[in-house]
């Protein structure tokens, strides 16, 4: 792990989102949880956290005006964003009105496009990291599109 955090840092502007995709099996959770261990994390690969979310999207916005102040000064993280999209509703509320910052990351936005989710119009970046396979490291990429 010490070669890729020293290969990759995330630098988002303090009020900055992103959105991190990649294919499968780069490191990119692996990356945020050790890049932000305060931050709070959501993996929607949780069977019941999936599922209660599927059926109540605003459940994760009532837990994080709920969470200690503190740890909401980091960026919070929702692996696999792309399983439940109504959660963007949600997240652009907490962006807009709570000033929360988030890294929502997953392998393909593919899903989110087709099915016209709110992709949170210029209020989180896109980033995306690749697997290098000369060096066997990630390498990483963030643009403001």
């Amino acid at each position: 792990m010490s070669a890729i955090s020293r290969a990759l840092q995330i630098k988002l502007p303090k009020a900055q989102s992103a959105f991190l995709w990649g294919p499968r099996k780069t490191g990119k959770t692996t990356f945020l949880r050790a890049a932000f261990p305060l931050g709070l994390s959501y993996d929607l690969l949780e069977t019941d956290l999936f599922f209660e979310l599927v059926k109540r999207p605003s459940l994760l916005r009532e837990r994080l005006l709920a969470a200690d102040p503190r740890r909401l000064e980091e960026l919070i993280i929702i692996d696999e964003v792309r399983k439940v999209p109504q959660l963007l509703d949600e997240i652009h509320w907490l962006i807009e009105n709570k000033g929360l910052r988030f890294v929502l990351c997953g392998s393909s936005a593919r899903k989110l496009v087709r099915g016209k989710a709110n992709l949170l119009g210029g209020r989180a970046w896109r980033c995306e990291m690749h697997l290098s396979s000369r060096r066997k490291w990630s390498a990483w990429s963030c643009s403001e599109r």
